[in-house]
């Protein structure tokens, strides 16, 4: 079947070039709002059915990620297409047939690796690699057992080609350093944002042009794309758990280790926030085994969250500056929801007790790790550091000091004993 595709009725302007390229690595980084990944998703199944031999594999670093994002682009893209009456989407497993070839696009997070590398397909070639969110692939490595899964053959009129669509947060990522940092003929390093976009109405664009004026650190990555520059990080004393990623459950079982839950209120333009960790203070470790972090939820959905998570009997230390949120979430079954003891100077003396703890992260907690890896302290108007963090990267952050306000206070051990999770098997892995 073939589709006539009218970019600037369907797409939009500013992808022509990236639509159109054939080399083997597309590394297109974006603000928010740019289309980078609508217009992927888009070009995805226009060239799959134009392709007739072609697979794809679509990847983020943890799976649980992938349904309410890449996978619901998708479904989009088939549907701003109108192409559904050929194309059969399953979420058990995840993964969708075009159906008059049975070619497929297969749906794969980093935190299994084998499911990739024994990736076999049913139909012609595994040509394509989408990888969303590349940001969050720290380890040059793991991007490099993904890209050889593209390997081997194809017959003239295909071509192998590895997709990486991320925002661009830290300027020293290796994927500043591999794509954009020096020309190769065959990599097309882009970037866009959201002024491309001429779909968004006059309130997003709003958004943007108060975050110019309110937060122009946050616009220079967030609005305009462009690389973000991390100096004077707050938190130097953590590491991601990639080679040994540890088990909740086995952490929970050892003498003194205590849970500590937190939750930052957000919605339109900030999104809210869990952090689930452990603390073992005798040995001053951090554990942080799992977050949710979305925007535009509603203290319902919240609730419904932290049940489906399993976490409804836990006690949870929210923003105390929403006393209306955290009594609903109580009448929605989460009874042991407590406000923080705010006071002044709270933030700088919780920060100051948690730098004298060692914060170990399973890999699968994406959105704190982008945080705690941005998370610096603000400057004056002469670039001098200052004892006050950016109001930025701060959603884990702050969730974490609510969870951990009591724990580590001199003579107090808030923290409850983490039986019910030893015991449980509710933890998502």
């Amino acid at each position: 079947m073939k589709i006539n595709v009218k970019l600037p009725e369907v797409v939009g302007k500013g992808y022509g070039t990236f639509w159109k390229y054939k080399g083997r690595y597309r590394v297109c980084k974006g603000s928010r709002a740019s289309k980078k990944s609508k217009t992927t998703a888009l070009n995805t199944i226009t060239r799959m059915m134009g392709h007739p031999e072609a697979n794809t594999l679509v990847v983020r670093k943890t799976f649980r990620t992938i349904k309410d994002s890449c996978f619901t682009e998708l479904k989009w893209a088939i549907n701003r297409l109108s192409v559904t009456a050929w194309w059969e989407v399953k979420e058990s497993p995840l993964e969708m047939t075009y159906t008059p070839t049975g070619q497929k696009i297969y749906f794969r997070g980093l935190d299994d690796p084998l499911k990739i590398t024994s990736i076999t397909v049913e139909v012609g070639h595994l040509c394509w690699l989408w990888i969303e969110e590349a940001y969050e692939i720290t380890d040059e490595d793991d991007f490099d057992m993904l890209d050889e899964s593209i390997r081997g053959n194809v017959p003239d009129g295909l071509f192998k080609q590895t997709t990486l669509t991320l925002n661009p947060w830290n300027e020293k990522h290796w994927i500043k350093r591999r794509f954009f940092d020096r020309e190769n003929e065959k990599v097309l390093a882009m970037t866009v944002d959201y002024r491309c976009n001429e779909f968004l109405d006059d309130d997003d664009r709003e958004l943007f042009e108060d975050m110019r004026a309110r937060n122009p650190r946050r616009y220079k990555v967030a609005g305009l794309g462009e690389w973000g520059i991390v100096d004077g990080l707050i938190y130097e004393n953590w590491h991601e758990a990639r080679e040994e990623p540890f088990d909740p459950q086995e952490i929970a079982k050892r003498k003194g280790v205590v849970s500590a839950f937190g939750l930052d209120f957000g919605y339109t333009a900030d999104p809210s926030a869990l952090f689930c960790g452990l603390v073992d203070r005798a040995a001053r470790v951090i554990y942080v085994f799992d977050e949710f972090y979305e925007k535009a939820l509603t203290n319902t959905q919240i609730a419904a969250k932290i049940k489906n998570m399993g976490y409804a009997k836990e006690r949870i230390i929210a923003d105390s500056a929403e006393p209306k949120s955290i009594e609903e979430l109580r009448q929605l079954g989460l009874h042991r929801v407590a406000g923080a003891q705010k006071g002044k100077d709270s933030v700088v003396h919780g920060i100051q007790r948690l730098q004298n703890y060692k914060i170990i992260i399973h890999p699968t907690c994406v959105n704190f790790l982008t945080e705690i890896g941005n998370y610096t302290w603000a400057k004056d108007k002469f670039g001098n550091g200052t004892n006050t963090p950016i109001d930025d990267f701060n959603h884990l952050m702050d969730a974490m000091r609510y969870a951990l306000e009591g724990v580590m206070k001199q003579g107090a051990m808030l923290g409850e004993s983490s039986d019910t999770l030893a015991k449980g098997s509710y933890w998502r892995k």
